[in-house]
């Protein structure tokens, strides 16, 4: 986790604890919306992605009322600070980062599994 929280934190320009929230918020939207599978195979190759999921549905607010889905992930990421590049640069940044513990292949059938996600790939 460390390993992925510095990345995204560089990339993005953002602090370690705003890129740990992100990892989880991303991580629990995958796992929602995603191919499961896929998706808890990359959630397995991440040391404390359990942990970092179950702080992020810790909120509430507008995004919980929102019903899940790119939406509600993308307000809770907006209320963390990031902006639509901030979210653009952190997503890319996760998938490379599962490419790399996956491989191209099982990482693109989470990208094209999960409606929404092929504009950041």
């Amino acid at each position: 986790m460390e390993e992925l929280i510095g990345r995204l934190a560089e990339k993005a320009g953002i602090g370690d604890a705003v890129a740990e929230k992100t990892i989880g918020i991303m991580l629990g939207f995958l796992r929602s919306e995603g191919p499961s599978d896929e998706v808890q195979a990359l959630i397995d190759n991440i040391p404390g992605a359990e942990a970092a999921i179950t702080a992020s549905n810790n909120g509430g607010g507008l995004a919980r009322l929102m019903d899940g889905g790119l939406m509600a992930a993308g307000t809770k990421l907006m209320a963390l600070g990031l902006g639509i590049i901030e979210i653009e640069n952190v997503a890319r940044e996760l998938f490379t980062f599962g490419r790399d513990k996956l491989g191209a292949d099982q990482m693109g059938e989470i990208i094209s599994g999960t409606p929404g996600l092929i504009q950041f790939a």
